[in-house]
């Protein structure tokens, strides 16, 4: 590590590695800076995404990232009601150890440093800005300075609060979430299967992402309210062991997921958030792998234009949630408001959807139409809908 940088990216995930890399591209000295021993390791992500969108991020898709394709959906019912949903183009579930790695190895390729088991403890202020990090490595400790610091460290930012940001999410909006990899277990290796249902995963869904013909992601979300009876743990144990009595558990992991818009002000003097820090995550689905690396697009190109211009004020960098909003962040917005009405349904509610969907033929059941079912009460929010999967 040198003593400066033009900018310090803090999490080296798929956010903070994107950014880091358009930053690096555009001439900057990067930095970044990740606490675990290695990119990627653990993996707390049910590790689904679609082709069409990590193409808009990166240019091709290395087989060495796909554990398996994806080519349908099946929606199961509290009664139990399958139903099949035809899904625009396909998607896959990442090797994200592999995933991540590369992400880091291509920011490195770019021209960024990335260490790992560096420990940011501080955020260094000088004048209301942020200037730098304090890092503990390898048993010492060192004060990096930089332009430009980039908080990519998750769920309630450090980095953010260092900077005077808030990075608080409310309890109620805090989904935990807990995933096994499980193998020896029947599954159709091709489709993806989500179960809802107070019994199941109340207020959230449960998710089976195959890994291969016998291995899968096996996880839920519950709502944050919905944890305080009974925890996630116990609800995804529960159906493990009716589902898949004769599994083998391969690893657990656990964590909460901001199922929020993001976050009013993700940027401030000489700061940024980017990812799960910022709350870049679709507050239905939970998922952030894509929205994390669209923002570090942004993030990056915008850092590297202002550390050159020579003016990263919060006014300057504020063309990044600008552009943000106009974008993906409108689409988080969107989710956020048809949120409350898709988690407060009831079984009964969720059956009844269920059946006035199975009279939908196979081929015209698109994840709008699915929408529209659910929503057909919210005529507003259909139209929300249709504006974020654009689909008729």
């Amino acid at each position: 590590m040198k003593d400066r940088y033009d900018v310090i990216v803090v999490g080296g995930g798929p956010a903070g590695s994107w950014t880091a890399r358009h930053a690096a591209m555009r001439g900057m000295s990067v930095l970044v800076l990740e606490k675990d021993r290695e990119i990627g390791i653990p993996v707390r992500c049910a590790e689904g995404v679609s082709e069409e969108g990590l193409l808009r991020v990166v240019d091709t898709v290395p087989e060495r990232w796909i554990a398996q394709r994806i080519s349908g959906v099946q929606l199961i019912s509290p009664d139990g009601t399958v139903v099949q949903s035809n899904v625009n183009g396909l998607g896959m579930t990442l090797h994200r150890r592999i995933f991540d790695a590369d992400l880091a190895a291509m920011a490195g390729e770019a021209g960024a440093d990335v260490v790992t088991r560096a420990y940011v403890h501080g955020v260094i202020m000088r004048d209301g800005f942020a200037c730098g990090v304090k890092v503990r490595h390898m048993g010492r400790e060192y004060e990096i300075r930089s332009t430009l610091v980039v908080g990519a460290d998750g769920v309630e930012s450090r980095v953010g609060r260092w900077a005077g940001l808030d990075t608080v999410t409310p309890l109620k909006e805090m989904d935990p979430c807990v995933q096994m990899v499980l193998a020896n277990i029947d599954i159709e290796p091709d489709v993806v299967r989500l179960y809802f249902g107070q019994d199941v995963a109340p207020g959230g869904y449960l998710w089976v992402f195959p890994k291969g013909p016998r291995m899968a992601n096996v996880g839920l979300g519950i709502s944050g309210t919905a944890s305080r009876k009974k925890k996630a743990v116990e609800y995804l144990k529960a159906f493990v062991s009716r589902t898949f009595p004769r599994h083998t558990m391969l690893c657990m992991v656990a964590g909460g997921v901001p199922t929020v818009k993001t976050l009013d002000r993700i940027t401030g003097n000489g700061v940024m958030l980017v990812g799960d820090a910022a709350h870049q995550a679709n507050p239905i689905t939970g998922g952030g792998i894509l929205y994390g690396m669209q923002a570090g697009v942004i993030a990056g190109r915008v850092a590297a234009e202002a550390v050159r211009d020579g003016d990263v004020t919060e006014k300057r960098l504020s063309q990044y949630p600008r552009e943000w909003h106009r974008g993906y962040g409108r689409e988080t917005e969107r989710a956020y408001k048809i949120k409350p009405v898709i988690t407060g349904f009831s079984d009964n509610d969720l059956n009844h959807i269920a059946g006035v969907l199975m009279n939908v033929p196979d081929n015209k059941r698109t994840i709008l139409r699915i929408f529209k079912a659910a929503l057909i009460h919210h005529p507003k929010l259909i139209l929300e809908a249709a504006k974020i999967f654009n689909q008729a």
